[in-house]
């Protein structure tokens, strides 16, 4: 109880009252004698009182600075504290989950042992080169704007590319490089090797998209970039001479989008070693009227025949569609009727793909079959180009002995994905020491190449899960 009255007696508002309440006071018993005296006692009170207010009033504010000191002391202190908690439960964790990944990892395996949990398949794939792109476009106004789509023979000790190379003015000729171990293109000329005649007339030809605009732009052309000229060229080597098949606006039909055919031209193996760039015997394949792309050469006549790919799949995937002519020319090739332009065939599944382009390079004969490679799209993706391969029988090629049951090469890198997204193009492809290079554009600019050791592919194709064709001509899927 007194220590309460103490405490009420020390506080602030009495302390006050005590000290202002003095100089005011009056004893009854005073007199006027006694009043200077009184006056130096109330001084002296007064005066005191003043120096324990001040005394007192600083003590107060030391305790309060003191108090907050020790309490942000004791944040500092429990701070640490929480941090070091989260950190050890954190680290429990991250056990707890490396624990639990080693543990279903090692079930993974337990159940894929015993069949339960089958391994994915993500089929055999080539191998692109870390030089990549071999190939790209150059100052040169014919070749300015890209450098793609080549063709490709074996000749000489040396891989000889013909590519499409498209300039400024918007048409396509054909460019040439060599190697002699298929990566390291060293040999480029500075000139095209082959144009059309009529390109001349080509350069003043306006927009078949858009007639009203009289100046060339790439961005409004669906044929690589283009809008006349050679594209696409594929090459064979046959009875020493080497023949170029490629796709052309027909002159005749006004080089509108309809008017796509098909070409061929030729040159020795002699001019082609010295590089007398010669060409002979021009002629289309297709007919004038009907729209037609990218028809394939063997690189052999079959039973005396020129052998000719149209067209891959009519909706029968057992089968390929090939013709036999005598002669590389119109007189005895097929129509549209009789060889739809894949453009217009509706979608079905085949193995990996929905829809089936066209083929890619000239197959390459193996043992086990002529080897083809085709130009396809899956329905997860079908705005870009796959590479398929299939094996066909080596007597009768329209027959599909094998087919992989995975792409086995795919636009990821960014040359195949620049001017247009997700192409891979593979005109051309050789077997050296072995080893199958197979070249292609990427992005409709660039030029790739991957390779492979041939017997790995054809036993990847024959083996682990592809689609083989039985006797009964039934597909099969293991």
């Amino acid at each position: 109880m007194a220590q309460e009255k103490e405490k009420k007696n020390n506080s602030f508002g009495s302390i006050f009252k005590r000290a202002f309440s003095i100089g005011g006071h009056k004893d009854g018993g005073d007199t006027a004698k006694d009043k200077p005296t009184k006056k130096i006692i109330q001084d002296v009170r007064q005066d005191h009182m003043k120096k324990v207010l001040v005394r007192k009033t600083t003590k107060k504010i030391k305790h309060v600075i003191s108090s907050k000191k020790l309490t942000a002391t004791k944040k500092k202190k429990t701070t640490p504290v929480k941090a070091s908690s989260a950190k050890a439960t954190a680290s429990r964790s991250k056990k707890v989950l490396k624990k639990t990944k080693k543990i279903v990892k090692k079930s993974k395996v337990l159940l894929k042992k015993k069949g339960v949990i089958k391994k994915r398949d993500t089929g055999f794939k080539l191998v692109k080169s870390p030089k990549n792109p071999i190939l790209e476009p150059r100052a040169y106004s014919w070749e300015s704007q890209a450098s793609f789509n080549p063709a490709a023979i074996s000749l000489g000790g040396k891989i000889h590319l013909f590519y499409r190379a498209l300039g400024e003015d918007g048409v396509s000729r054909i460019g040439y490089a060599s190697s002699y171990d298929g990566v390291n293109f060293n040999e480029r000329l500075s000139y095209p090797v082959y144009s059309l005649k009529d390109t001349e007339v080509t350069k003043d030809h306006h927009s078949f998209t858009s007639p009203v605009i009289p100046s060339y732009n790439r961005n409004l052309y669906a044929s690589g970039g283009g809008w006349g000229g050679c594209e696409d060229p594929r090459a064979v080597l046959i009875d020493g001479i080497i023949y170029i098949t490629f796709n052309i606006f027909n002159v005749l039909n006004g080089w509108k989008w309809d008017s796509m055919s098909v070409a061929v031209v030729s040159i020795t193996e002699e001019n082609l070693l010295k590089k007398k760039w010669i060409w002979d015997n021009f002629s289309y394949l297709s007919h004038p009227g009907d729209r037609q792309k990218n028809w394939v050469l063997f690189p052999e006549k079959i039973n005396g025949k020129f052998a000719i790919f149209c067209n891959l799949d009519k909706g029968d995937p057992n089968r390929v569609f090939i013709t036999y002519v005598n002669k590389l020319d119109t007189s005895e090739t097929p129509t549209v009727k009789d060889a739809p332009d894949p453009q217009v065939l509706p979608d079905h599944i085949v193995a990996w793909h929905k829809r089936t382009r066209s083929a890619a390079c000239p197959p390459i004969k193996t043992k086990d079959g002529w080897l083809l490679l085709y130009h396809a799209m899956d329905k997860d993706n079908d705005n870009k180009y796959k590479l398929g391969a299939m094996l066909l029988d080596l007597k009768d090629p329209s027959k599909v002995l094998y087919r992989a049951k995975h792409p086995i090469l795919e636009p990821e890198e960014w040359y195949e994905n620049d001017w247009k997204p997700g192409i891979i193009y593979a005109n051309g492809a050789v077997v050296k020491d072995g080893k199958l290079f197979v070249y292609y554009g990427g992005g409709d600019k660039y030029i790739g190449v991957a390779s492979v050791k041939l017997s790995d592919l054809l036993d990847s194709i024959k083996g682990h899960g592809e689609v083989k064709l039985q006797k009964n001509k039934q597909i099969n899927i293991k």
